[in-house]
């Protein structure tokens, strides 16, 4: 199977292992190039024989993917666009009613028969820490690593499956806590709150996924799979109204105070690099 045609992903697989490196500078944004990419990889990955683990990693050290683009507040065609694009890269899927692409690839993700393990050293707010979540293990590093849903200071909520994986992954109670307060949460405290499986000093988070990995692909086929199906049977499958009730609570929160709000946090230095290291602080300043 080939991967050499999706841009913003450099993908090597080695041993059963695909090892997919997100880079997309300068940001890392889920624009319409990196939601098409992901979305087709997926498509494509899940009857490639030779891979039986997936690594996600960011070749960025600061950012693993930053957050989507604000460009689907501050121009009414970037994200029918981006849709647009990401269905033709994977010629055949569909969105299912009800549901935005987000929150399709998320399912489309927990569904795949290789374990997926997300291996994160920087930042990951808005939909890349939804992506995140959708993946089977994850693990941060110690003083490096950040994970937030600030969207509830643009005025919405986390519409790509972000409720609905954060409460799956944190509780009621902490999903709240995370998704109103909009707080930046460092490794140690994300594996507290079940975000991650493990915090790992940062100077072994390579070493510990790559072995890790490698321990799970070097297993007999058979035995990855029927061990995924198994626990994901035990695991309360996630109802597919519990996406559309986020969708339509995205699509009616979404309106004029939105774009100018957005245009706002540009203007104050959103989606600038030296902006993104202080999201939190500008978020809430404007």
């Amino acid at each position: 199977m080939s991967y050499d045609d999706l841009p913003a992903l450099t993908i090597d697989v080695s041993d059963g292992v695909a090892t997919v490196t997100i880079d997309h500078p300068p940001l890392q944004l889920m624009d319409a190039v990196l939601l098409s990419s992901l979305w087709a990889f997926v498509a494509r990955v899940r009857d490639d024989a030779d891979v039986r683990v997936i690594v996600f990693e960011s070749a960025d050290p600061e950012f693993f993917v930053a957050h989507a683009d604000m460009a689907y507040f501050t121009d009414p065609a970037a994200l029918p666009a981006a849709i647009r694009a990401a269905i033709a890269a994977a010629p055949g899927s569909v969105v299912p009613e009800g549901m935005n692409i987000l929150q399709a690839m998320s399912e489309e993700v927990r569904s795949l028969p290789q374990v997926t393990i997300g291996k994160l050293a920087g930042f990951a707010r808005g939909a890349g820490n939804e992506f995140f979540m959708y993946l089977d293990m994850r693990f941060a590093a110690i003083g490096k690593s950040g994970q937030g849903q600030t969207e509830s200071l643009l005025g919405i909520l986390p519409g790509g499956g972000g409720t609905v994986n954060m409460t799956r992954l944190a509780g009621r109670a902490r999903a709240l806590e995370l998704i109103l307060g909009a707080e930046l949460v460092g490794a140690e405290l994300a594996e507290r709150y079940g975000l991650i499986n493990r915090a790992v000093p940062a100077g072994e988070l390579d070493t510990f996924v790559s072995t890790l990995a490698r321990r799970i692909a070097g297993l007999r086929p058979e035995v990855i799979s029927i061990t995924k199906a198994a626990v994901n049977a035990v695991a309360q499958p996630i109802p597919h109204e519990a996406y559309v009730v986020e969708n339509e609570g995205l699509n009616a929160a979404i309106g004029d105070d939105v774009t100018e709000l957005a245009h706002k946090l540009l203007a104050a230095g959103l989606q600038t690099r030296e902006g993104e290291r202080d999201h939190e602080r500008i978020a809430n300043s404007v």
